[in-house]
C-alpha cells in the first residue's frame, strides 16, 4: 500500500468516525430537547388550567349578589329609598 492510498483510507475512516460521533451526538441533543419541550408543554397545560380556574373564581366573585353584599357589609352602602331619588331631565333647547 503506497502512502498516498493509507493517507486516503486514514481520512476516510476519520471521517466516518467523526461523522458517527456528530450523528450521536445530534441524536442526543434532539432527545433532551424533545424532553425539555415536552416539560413546557405540562408547564403550559398546567397553566391553562390554572387560568381556566381563575377566570371561574372571577365570574363567581363578581356576581352581583356578592358584590351588593359586600357593598352592605363591609361599606355600609345601601340602595336609596323613593324619596332619597331625584330625577333630573336634561332639557333639549331648540335651535336658533
Amino acid at each position: 500500500m503506497t502512502r498516498a492510498r493509507f493517507v486516503t483510507v486514514a481520512g476516510f475512516i476519520l471521517a466516518v468516525i467523526l461523522t458517527a460521533m456528530a450523528v450521536v451526538h445530534t441524536k442526543y441533543q434532539t432527545r433532551t430537547q424533545f424532553a425539555h419541550l415536552q416539560d413546557l408543554r405540562a408547564q403550559r397545560d398546567a397553566i391553562d388550567v390554572e387560568w381556566n380556574r381563575l377566570r371561574l373564581e372571577e365570574a363567581a366573585l363578581s356576581t352581583h349578589v356578592l358584590v351588593e353584599r359586600k357593598a352592605r357589609r363591609e361599606l355600609g352602602m345601601f340602595a336609596p329609598r323613593a324619596g332619597d331619588v331625584l330625577l333630573i331631565e336634561e332639557r333639549v333647547h331648540a335651535q336658533p
